[in-house]
C-alpha cells in the first residue's frame, strides 16, 4: 500500500491513485469493488457516475419486489458499452457513493491546488 495514495473508500470499495509520475498512471483512478478493477480517466469516471445515476432511475421494476435488495437485477453500464455490471439496490448505492465521493475528492484536490500554485 505504500505506492498508492487513498482518495475514497467505503464499505463496498475504494479509490486510489499511485503514488509518483508515471506516465502511465498520472491521470487514472483505480476503482476497485467486488470482483472489480477499474482504471479509469476521470471523463470515464464522469460516465460511468452518470451511467449509475441512470440505472437508479431506471429500476421501477423492482420497486414492490421483496428480494430487491439481495437480488442482483439491475445492470449498470460501464465507462465502455460492452461492460456491464449486475447488482442488487444495495450495491448500487455502496457504487453511487463511491464514485461521487471519489469525483468529490478530485474535485476538491484540484481546487486547492489551483489556490496553492496561483
Amino acid at each position: 500500500m505504500d505506492d498508492i495514495n487513498l482518495i475514497y473508500n467505503n464499505n463496498f470499495g475504494l479509490a486510489f491513485k499511485y503514488k509518483g509520475d508515471s506516465s502511465k498512471h498520472c491521470n487514472k483512478v483505480q476503482l476497485v469493488f467486488r470482483d472489480t478493477g477499474l482504471f479509469v480517466s476521470k471523463e470515464e469516471l464522469l460516465k460511468f457516475s452518470k451511467n449509475i445515476s441512470q440505472s437508479i432511475n431506471n429500476q421501477s421494476l423492482c420497486g414492490g419486489c421483496k428480494k430487491k435488495e439481495i437480488c442482483r437485477s439491475i445492470l449498470v453500464e460501464s465507462h465502455v458499452p460492452q461492460i456491464s455490471f449486475a447488482m442488487n439496490t444495495e450495491e448500487l448505492n455502496s457504487v453511487k457513493d463511491l464514485v461521487e465521493g471519489t469525483l468529490f475528492q478530485l474535485g476538491l484536490e484540484n481546487y486547492l491546488d489551483s489556490l496553492f500554485n496561483d
